[in-house]
Formats: C-alpha cells, structure tokens, sequence
C-alpha cells in the first residue's frame, strides 16, 4: 500500500472555467496537488477512464478518498504528463464517467449519508463536468435520490454514464428491486426525473455507451445474463433488448462501436473462461483471455494498416494482458500476451494524438502506470512510464 503524505491539506481556489463562446459555467473546483491532500488513487473510475480530448491531449482519472484524481498528457501524443491532480469531492464515491463527440468528461458519483436522526441512510447522485482537456471542473449538481421514500434510497447501485451526439448525459443505476433507473438531461442541459427501466436480478456493475449516430446503449449483467436496453435517437424512449442468456462477471462489461451504429458487447465469463463477444445479427464468440477481474478495456485502432480491435484486461494474478483482432472478425482468433506490473482493477486503452494505442493501469503503489505503441510498429510497446 502506499504511504500517504503527511501535508495538511490547502483549501481549493475559487476558479470560473467557460467552456467555449455559446456556454459559461458557474464557479468550480480548481485542483490542488494530490501530493499536498493527503490522497493516493484508490483505483479507477468506471467506465473509459483514459480520454481523448479536443486539442488530442489523452486524460486518465482515478478515485481517491474524498475526491477525484486527474493527470494529463502535456502535449498531444506524449510522452510527459502531469498530474496527479486532485477535485475534492467529499463523500462521492462509486464515481463513473463518461464522454460525448464534443470532448467533454461527464462525471457521476454516488453520495450515502446518515439521516439526522441517525437511523437511516439517504443515497443521492451527483454530477459535474470537465469541459475543456486540463481545465477545472464544473460545480457537482445534486441528481437527487432515485425514490421520493427516503428509507428506499439506500438501495440505489453505484452509477454508469454515457453521452449522447448532442452532449446529454444519461445516467444508469440498478434500483431497489434489482432493476435500472435512469436520469438524462434534454437539449437544454436540463435534467428530467428519475426513470424505472424496469427489469430483475441485475447486479450492481452495469455499463453504458453511446455511438457516433447518438445512439445510448446499457448492459446490465445479472444471475440470468445480460439485458440490454437502447435509446435509438434523443428524445425518444430506452428500449429493452433481446436478452443475452450468458452469465458474466459482475461489473466486467463494455460495448464498442465496431461499425457506424453497431456496437459489439464484451465481458469475462462468469465461470472464469475467459472473455466473450457479442453482435447483433453475428452471434457469440469466445475470446480467450482465461480468469481475469475488473471491466474489459476496448477500443479500435489502426495496426499495420487494418482497424483493429484492441482489447485488455487484468488477470487474476493482478498484470495487465493485452490481445487484438481484425473488427468484427472474431473468427480471425487472437493471442492474449501478459504486460506491466501488478496494477489496480481495469486497464484502460486509447489511441493518442499520433494513431498509437496507449495502454494505462494503476500500479498497487497508486501511481499511473503507461505504455505506448512504437511508431512504425505493429502492436509492439514500449516501455512502462510511472507519473
């Protein structure tokens, strides 16, 4: 584990960030130096956790005990980064995020307090957003509890978040009778009342996506599969899916656009026999990969010339391991090879300013840990950086 400063922790600044011309935000939380807060990443936020922003920079983020660590590329395509950086966010925890094709970070965490009689527990969401790629975030809104009982709302799962082609946020939570909420904001960026998506037996760790043609999608894992639910176009309703009879490890789902409008589900098999993907219309395949924990990472990029599945996972002896195939060819067969240390919960993947995949983790020390694509070669790394 690693030792944490001894500093006394310096109150934040007030700071106003204005996204761009067309929208202002009210005053944010500037960010201090985790170093001087007394912090250490306690693993990663659920959901992609390594961003692409606007100007190509890649951003990664973590939790911490009472906030919300950051550290950013300091020129598109590396190799140096800053950070860590930490947003206070006291008592926020479960947090989740999520991005839109206009760059922005959409953040989302789960509060529990104890009633004022100290009897009971009230659960509420809230939500911020970082516009702009090493700006300060936007103040948290308060998304309310899930029911207007307060004894049902300790029952609200922790939450995942997706983005859809205008920027409205869509925010998922299993509910109280092991179903899904959601809450998603309109055109405006106003936020509409909570949702019952109905449904039974989900478990806690559910995924989100959306594609480039504004589609939200949700997975939900649960003890008889998968259920699926979509959201076609803005403003139009969560449709439910045809369930996936596959029994997946809670909270290791992901889904990725392999093709405009077509998303390809992943997840670890929840009797440990590696990882499986699923299509529309192309059926079920098995991945390999063996045991592994945590969320599957995923993105596409080019190798050699062809778009390329990339995909990584950590195994149950902690590394990370890392495997690709031609997209939507499952057929093709991939080999799954062992990188880095023994790192925290998921990896995560993206591809930088210069078309190379980048792959991060968070070492059992709290550190961000990073490795790139060598220029010019096939999906060969480098070495392991440390910030």
């Amino acid at each position: 584990m690693a030792t944490r400063s001894t500093r006394k922790a310096r109150k934040p600044a007030a700071h106003t960030t204005r996204p761009d011309a067309a929208r202002a935000s009210a005053p944010g939380s500037a960010p201090a130096p985790a170093g001087d807060w007394d912090s250490v990443a306690l693993g990663p936020l659920v959901g992609r956790w390594m961003l692409a922003g606007r100007d190509g920079r890649l951003t990664a983020y973590a939790r911490t005990e009472g906030g919300l660590l950051r550290w950013t590329e300091r020129t598109p395509g590396g190799p140096d980064w800053s950070g860590p950086e930490l947003f206070p966010a006291p008592d926020l925890t479960d947090l989740a995020v999520g991005q839109g094709p206009d760059g922005y970070a959409h953040f989302v965490g789960r509060r529990r307090r104890r009633s004022p009689d100290g009897e009971g527990v009230t659960v509420t969401y809230h939500h911020a957003v970082q516009y702009q790629t090493g700006r300060p975030l936007a103040p948290w809104q308060d998304l309310g509890t899930l029911y207007r009982r307060p004894e049902m709302s300790h029952r609200g799962g922790p939450p995942a978040v997706a983005v859809d082609a205008r920027g409205a946020a869509h925010v998922f939570v299993r509910n109280a009778g092991r179903g899904i909420h959601v809450k998603y904001q309109d055109a405006t960026g106003n936020w509409g009342d909570w949702e019952d998506l109905h449904g039974s037996k989900a478990f806690e760790g559910i995924s989100a996506a959306s594609t480039g043609d504004g589609r939200v999608g949700l997975a939900a894992p649960g003890e008889r599969g998968i259920s699926l639910w979509t959201r076609s176009a803005p403003g139009s309703s969560m449709d439910r899916g045809e369930d996936l009879p596959f029994l997946a490890q809670d909270g290791s789902s992901v889904a990725l656009e392999t093709a405009p409008g077509r998303v390809t589900h992943f997840w670890h098999a929840a009797d440990g026999s590696g990882v499986f993907a699923h299509r529309e219309g192309a059926g079920t395949h098995a991945l390999g990969g063996g045991p592994a924990s945590g969320a599957v990472a995923a993105t596409r990029a080019v190798v050699e010339g062809h778009d390329c599945t990339v995909l990584a996972l950590r195994t149950v002896g902690g590394r990370t391991a890392l495997a690709a195939y031609p997209t939507e060819h499952e057929a093709a067969g991939l080999w799954w090879t062992e990188i880095g240390e023994e790192g925290l919960e998921s990896p995560a993947l993206a591809v930088d300013a210069r078309g190379r995949v980048v792959v991060a983790s968070l070492s059992a020390r709290g550190e961000l840990l990073v490795n790139r694509q060598k220029d010019g070669a096939a999906l060969s790394l480098g070495r392991w950086q440390r910030f």
